[in-house]
């Protein structure tokens, strides 16, 4: 292969190879990716502030969910309605085997991709060509991966000039942006005791902030949410997810002693507002799964909750617990989106149980509920938010039980995307139901969780009321919980939502289909088949004035990462960033969406079941 070097963008200097076929690059990943032996250039850069994560350039993806809000949106819009039919493969770019679920991120051209055990790879954003990888050794890399984590990293963090990695052994590590060197390695949590992180930490206010999970074993201590020095890994606060005995809330747990309080895991990255400066945590499900099996039917504070923390302390400001006491394993730990909404600063989440909360991020205050009509295990008061459980649904032990959805939910992990245009939720969903019994569990200190969860499963199907389809992507309103329109799918959903403000909205089912829709009707416009199934979160991104398309895949030996773009001389001339375009998100003008028309860069076309957590 040949290489030549080219201005890029903000004046680094950006390495450009001219490779073989994309999909022959791919498929040589044990050849083209070597060990661990990073491949780091010199370049320029600029060390990532507060003010660009709350505010990033179009150009970049630089959280979790583009924006620290939640929306899962971006502002670019060469690519858009009238030409996304036009879109191809640029590259491709294998990642390690093992179980993926990937959210790339984007800076100055340079892309940072989280793979499975923990390994971080740096490629160029526009060919796809390694700058560096980082790989870790653990100490007990056997046990970690039959413990059902999968040893996945779903995302990871940029500050300064490091990368922030979350690891399935409970340390964080920081790397160098530019070399993949370890700047420093911080042990959390004890591994041995279970705990571990599948999700990375997000930067709020000049700290790292992670949510930790495995908290499934008993053991005399509970789940928590910590934040972090940037420059040292120090812990600044810790705030733990569950009550203690004796401290507020502590009762709603009966007179179980600390050791036998599990759950609450936060295995999701939170969202944070600076207007309110609160950084907002979920947690997951009381463990076991339910009441009978654990021994008490309170309401087990502060599982399956929102928590509103203060990012300079880790005091609990709020909390606004969805389900109390919930018994089938149905929680709500997945993304808060963040949207201002007919006045009032508002807080959405959907959860297991496929019901749209909203409310108040200043006070925590119930504002309402949207149910998608698929479970049957409760009903919530549309006036006050109050859930009470349908009695028959309350398991017994030994007692065969029947309802929907079952454990995966009405909707995962995978999550949703808004559109300000539209004033939409964007929502993958997988309605299904599930009969079984649930068991009394003996209580003992080091238990093994994933050996018996106190289930007995008599099999799942897809929910009657969703027919031949597994999977839906739905298009929700936010203020009336309308279903404004739906794409259905004959197997689950396989990737998270994104949308863009070229009028589009990028979804995936679990059969290798990659669908881009039209946000307002619904309409099909690009639908190609990938080499494997898309698994993970879609990002979008632009490098020298073209719009890329970036889409992770899964399937252990068929990891990778595939970036599509429109051909280049029609991306040159179809960049829509007129003069005082501005980020709709907060309405400030934006000068940085001006970028130039692209600068004749070379085109390079060329079975186990793991819990959710």
């Amino acid at each position: 292969m040949t290489m030549q070097t080219v201005p890029g963008a903000r004046g680094q200097r950006r390495f450009v190879t001219r490779m073989g076929a994309v999909l022959t690059a791919v498929l040589c990943v044990g050849l083209c990716v070597g060990g661990t032996t990073a491949d780091a250039q010199e370049r320029d850069f600029e060390p990532v502030t507060d003010a660009m994560l709350q505010d990033p350039d179009p150009a970049d993806w630089l959280n979790w969910r583009r924006t620290l809000d939640g929306w899962g949106y971006s502002p670019l819009d060469q690519i858009d309605r009238g030409n996304v039919h036009e879109l191809q493969l640029v590259w491709g770019w294998p990642i390690g085997r093992g179980l993926s679920q990937p959210t790339p991120l984007v800076y100055d051209g340079v892309m940072y991709i989280p793979s499975p055990r923990n390994v971080v790879q740096a490629v160029d954003a526009v060919t796809g060509d390694r700058i560096w990888e980082y790989g870790r050794d653990f100490e007990a890399a056997e046990a970690l991966e039959a413990v059902g984590a999968g040893m996945r990293t779903r995302s990871i963090a940029i500050y300064g000039d490091k990368i922030y990695v979350n690891t399935s052994d409970a340390h964080m590590v920081a790397l160098d942006a530019r070399t993949g060197e370890v700047a420093w390695d911080h042990t959390v949590a004890d591994y041995r005791l279970g705990y571990r992180y599948t999700s990375g930490p997000i930067v709020v206010a000049g700290r790292i902030v992670a949510g930790m999970t495995g908290c499934q074993n008993y053991k005399n201590d509970v789940c928590f949410i910590s934040a972090h020095d940037p420059e040292t890994g120090e812990e600044v606060w810790r705030t733990s997810t569950i009550a203690r005995p004796g401290e507020p809330g502590g009762d709603t747990w009966g007179d179980l002693p600390l050791t036998f309080r599990a759950g609450a895991d936060s295995w999701i990255p939170g969202s944070y507002d600076p207007e309110t400066n609160l950084t907002f945590w979920s947690t997951s499900q009381a463990k076991p799964w339910a009441r009978v099996s654990r021994k008490t039917d309170g309401d087990a504070l502060y599982t399956n909750s929102v928590l509103a923390l203060d990012p300079a302390t880790g005091e609990l400001e709020w909390y606004f617990q969805f389900v109390p006491g919930e018994t089938h394993d149905l929680d709500d730990v997945f993304e808060s989106v963040l949207i201002d909404h007919r006045g009032r600063r508002s807080l959405f989440k959907m959860g297991k149980h496929g019901i749209l909360w909203e409310l108040d991020r200043a006070t925590g205050a119930f504002v309402a509920a949207h149910d998608l009509g698929y479970q049957d295990v409760l009903d919530v008061d549309p006036g006050t938010g109050e859930v009470t459980y349908r009695p028959e649904m309350i398991p017994v032990a030994g007692v065969e039980l029947a309802f929907c959805p079952d454990f995966g939910g009405i909707r995962n992990w995978r999550a949703s995307a808004y559109h300000p245009g539209t004033q939409l939720l964007y929502i993958p969903i997988h309605p299904t139901c599930v009969r079984g019994m649930f068991t009394e569990l003996e209580q003992v200190e080091g238990n093994d969780y994933y050996a018996n969860r106190g289930w007995f499963s008599r099999g799942s199907t897809v929910h009657p009321a969703s027919g031949e389809h597994a999977g839906h992507l739905i298009a929700m309103d936010i203020d009336t919980g309308e279903i404004r329109w739906r794409h259905s799918t004959a197997t689950r959903p396989g990737t998270a939502a994104l949308t863009t403000a070229g009028g589009l909205v990028v979804s995936a089912d679990s059969n290798r289909h990659l669908f881009i829709h039209d946000v307002e009707t619904g309409a099909m416009l690009f639908e190609t088949r990938l080499p494997a199934s898309a698994q993970g979160f879609p990002i979008t991104y632009a490098v020298d004035g073209r719009q890329y398309l970036a889409i992770p895949v899964g399937g252990d030996r068929t990891n990778a990462i595939y970036a599509f773009a429109l051909p280049e001389r029609s991306a040159a001339s179809r960049w829509h960033t007129p003069a005082g375009s501005r980020d709709v998100r907060d309405g400030r003008g934006s000068d940085r969406l001006a970028m130039a028309h692209a600068r004749g860069v070379t085109s390079h076309r060329v079975g186990r079941r793991f819990p959710d957590d």
